[in-house]
């Protein structure tokens, strides 16, 4: 590791202009054991742009058994911020690796020198990185913009009290997460966007800027204040407790985006510290962003791979991947390999992209393109054509790297090996039962279930299509998913419902799920935790209904409010949808050749997503 070592005194007369006193006291590292060794750097404390003086600041390496675990303390005391809200951290606290994800809680301080007293409701979050990342000459602030943008970045790493973690085998969801809150916001300037915020997004700052007010209102007073508790009111969850600080009123907010929300904006109103804010009450406090670019061209199928990237088909011949902040990492994106009038999409435990492709006017189709990370084809110059192809339309990856292809143009099941071989003969496996179909999903026992578009029904295959049995459930389903005790979700895409079948096949709702905004729903994915999530190709928005595994509701249950949450995200025929490691949603619209992220909304999933949905 290569830095810029600045000495203490250098690192102090920088950061706290004039006449500034660092506190350097009580802040020697924890521990004289084994781990990575941190650099020295500099940073202020502030509520809005008034110094917190007297705060307590700590330094945390995020935990590893779960999501929400407790953190470890990095310093064996923690800082107190000065007259300017200036500190220094030492160097030498040992992290307990050098990948660690390391952030800082600020509690508690007096909001300026004119304030009467200290505020210990205020508490304040910025999330900083890897441990090996931090150079000697960083700088950062703890505000409340650093605060509403990790939280939103970090919701399903966070638990009440600023514990923040996840599992030992999610290092890459919670560091795609910790950068996701970088992009969002500025943490050397506390201010949104940050520096890594993709050129291609549509800014996000307005609405963090709005809730960002809302919190200094709070903070900026004392916890006896009515901004605090009026706050607190409107950030409690239904049949919970009310928070007692700022970091969790906002963890509530974002875990409850639908709730209070007139009351909350107007609350925001009660300080003008930071711009551009909303105009106007939103339709629900979600944060999403739309990136464009990447060569999509009418999106469509959408996945994403083992380090977040996304992987996005469209109709008009072309297939993109993006960055976990949205960045097209192939500007142009991909075209030829056979690409052509795509609608599906999967990705290989490899990382490698399947999309069927139907025949246009240009190009032959009846062909499944498989694409590596470079934009190269795996499967030759057209991709693959084994198996009797006929208007492809969706493909799903099994765990033996096997890929099952759903043939649209002549109702039959296409079974690929790795390498393109025909698994399922020369024309595929065939049935009466299989009535134009549309979508496919494998459940934990290698069968695959199919949407039949036409039949009003779902048809389960064999392995090796010995057994082809149909389950009349639906109306006109367009997709399905199976959560993780094997039951199956379809959405009935004219039926404005979704429906459910048991992994036996016994119909457990023949379509009478329809509440929390299901407005013609056509994309469908299980998170971590259970919860199905709906894309509505005919509204604006998304829905979000309890599933079999959900805690405190029953399956089906509507968890978005009747109109759906999104409403201001500017979907227009939303189409695919998917969930990544860091519990993001991630959503292709059709109508507006965007790519819509909706942040931390979500419990992450493993992904590739192979087979039902696993907690990373």
């Amino acid at each position: 590791m290569v830095v810029s070592i600045l000495t203490a005194s250098a690192l102090a007369g920088g950061l706290a202009g004039c006449g500034s006193t660092v506190q350097r006291a009580a802040a020697t590292p924890t521990g004289t054991g084994s781990g990575y060794a941190g650099v020295s750097f500099a940073g202020k404390a502030l509520a809005g742009k008034q110094p917190l003086i007297g705060a307590s600041v700590e330094l945390y390496a995020a935990g590893t058994t779960g999501n929400g675990s407790s953190a470890t303390a990095l310093l064996s005391n923690p800082l107190t911020t000065d007259a300017n809200g200036a500190f220094l951290v030492p160097a030498g606290y040992l992290c307990p690796s050098a990948a660690s994800q390391i952030y800082m809680v600020a509690r508690g301080g007096k909001p300026g020198a004119a304030a009467a007293s200290a505020n210990s409701a205020a508490v304040l979050l910025t999330a900083l990185g890897a441990c090996n990342q931090m150079v000697a000459s960083t700088q950062i602030v703890l505000n409340e913009v650093t605060t509403v943008a990790a939280t939103f970045a970090l919701s399903q790493f966070l638990s009440p009290g600023a514990n923040l973690g996840a599992s030992s085998t999610n290092a890459a969801g919670l560091g795609n997460a910790v950068a996701t809150a970088s992009a969002l916001a500025d943490i050397s300037a506390g201010s949104s966007p940050g520096p890594a915020f993709a050129a291609n997004g549509s800014s996000p700052a307005p609405r963090i800027d709005s809730l960002a007010n809302l919190l200094n209102a709070c903070v900026a007073s004392t916890p006896a204040a009515s901004a605090c508790s009026a706050l607190f009111s409107a950030t409690t969850p239904a049949g919970g407790a009310a928070p007692a600080n700022t970091l969790d009123a906002a963890l509530n907010l974002v875990r409850n985006p639908a709730a209070n929300v007139a009351s909350l904006y107007a609350l925001s109103a009660g300080s003008s510290v930071f711009a551009p804010v909303l105009a106007s009450a939103p339709a629900d406090w979600t944060l999403f962003v739309n990136f464009t670019g990447g060569g999509m061209n009418s999106p469509s199928g959408v996945g994403i791979d083992s380090a977040g990237d996304v992987w996005v088909a469209s109709y008009f011949n072309a297939a993109s991947v993006f960055s976990p902040l949205g960045k097209p990492l192939l500007p142009q994106g991909i075209t030829g390999f056979g690409l052509s009038s795509s609608f599906g999409l999967a990705v290989n435990a490899n990382n490698d992209a399947w999309i069927p492709n139907q025949p246009s006017t240009t190009v032959a189709g009846n062909s499944v393109s498989v694409l590596n990370s470079s934009g190269q084809s795996v499967a030759g110059s057209t991709g693959f054509t084994a198996g009797g192809l006929d208007y492809p339309i969706a493909v799903a990856i099994d765990t033996d790297s096997s890929a099952w292809v759903v043939d649209y143009g002549d109702s039959h099941l296409t079974h690929l090996s790795s390498s393109g071989q025909a698994l399922s003969g020369a024309a595929g496996y065939t049935s009466p039962t299989l009535e134009f179909p549309v979508a496919a999903a494998i459940d934990g026992s290698h069968n695959v279930w199919v949407a039949n578009q036409s039949g009003s029904s779902v048809t389960r295959a064999a392995p090796d299509g010995s057994q082809i049995t149909s389950y009349p459930c639906c109306d006109e389903p367009s997709a399905l998913a199976i959560d993780q005790l094997g039951n199956v979700w379809v959405n009935n895409y004219y039926g404005n419902s979704v429906s459910e079948i048991s992994s036996a096949g016994a119909i457990l709702s023949n379509g009478s799920y329809t509440s929390g905004g299901i407005d013609h729903p056509q994309g469908i994915a299980i998170d971590g935790a259970g919860n199905i999530w709906i894309t509505n190709f005919g509204g604006l928005s998304i829905t979000e209904l309890a599933g079999a595994a959900t805690t405190g509701a029953a399956p089906g249950a509507a968890l978005s409010p009747s109109r759906g949450l999104g409403g201001d995200a500017a979907l227009l025929q939303a189409f695919a949808i998917a969930v990544d490691p860091s519990g993001n949603l991630w959503i292709s619209n059709r109508g507006s050749n965007t790519l819509t992220q909706f942040i931390g909304l979500a419990a992450p999933v493993r992904t590739p997503l192979i087979g039902p949905p696993v907690a990373p």
